[in-house]
């Protein structure tokens, strides 16, 4: 059978800790539905190499703050693997805007011309997609594929073998997640979505970037330097 970009190299922290999903009849059934859609001439975002990112970025021991989006921007040149984030040089999308804005507004940090996230990945801020791919110009069109089932994991293992995360869950589907993280062990913010559709409705306002620094200091942590560059 045809390889695919979906054999995992992972950094080894990751790879230690989800060993097992691998072997998974979903994860086997994922492969083969990656490499349909290759066969079938479908454009999958992000690029191959790019689709762990968020785990070859961040070491499993590093991570300090999660933030849970939902499956990867469907446009070109858009995503790179991080949740709300793009590449440098396109445009900031809607939801990142606002996520800009609530910074400026809680922390009075300026409000970056870059969507390019990983500055706060450095810091030990874990940006996952729920859905880690996505086809050209159609959103949503691998959540069934059966990477909500290896995402899920990778929350449960971070629950419980990590402690005093902060998980910052902005609408319903990243709330939805909450089953699978143990509230006695981690922070969990919660909060409306960041899009222009519901960002007024609890989003702006909800402090989550002060508070997760708040939560970290009170561990002893470093606290995040929310600005990008």
């Amino acid at each position: 059978m045809e390889k695919t970009s979906i054999n995992p190299k992972l950094e080894e922290s990751w790879l230690e800790v989800l060993k097992d999903e691998f072997k998974q009849p979903y994860f086997v059934a994922l492969k083969k539905f990656l490499v349909k859609e290759k066969a079938d001439g479908q454009v999958i975002y992000p690029p191959g190499p790019l689709i762990f990112n968020a785990f070859n970025s961040l070491p499993f021991d590093k991570v300090k703050v999660v933030i849970l989006g939902q499956d990867p921007y469907h446009g070109p040149g858009q995503a790179h693997g991080l949740s709300f984030s793009v590449q440098d040089g396109v445009r900031v999308p809607p939801s990142l805007k606002n996520i800009y804005k609530e910074i400026n507004d809680d922390l009075g940090l300026e409000i970056p011309k870059t969507g390019n996230l990983e500055p706060w990945v450095k810091q030990g801020v874990f940006l996952l997609n729920a859905t880690l791919t996505v086809r050209h110009k159609s959103a949503n069109s691998h959540k069934d594929s059966g990477w909500g089932t290896f995402t899920q994991a990778v929350i449960k293992k971070l629950s419980d073998e990590r402690e005093g995360l902060v998980f910052m869950l902005w609408g319903r589907f990243a709330q939805s997640k909450a089953a699978f993280i143990d509230r006695a062990k981690h922070h969990v913010l919660e909060s409306a979505h960041p899009s222009p559709f519901s960002a007024h409705n609890g989003f702006f306002g909800n402090k989550h970037f002060s508070t997760a620094n708040r939560l970290l200091e009170e561990q002893g942590l470093e606290p995040i330097d929310w600005s990008i560059g």
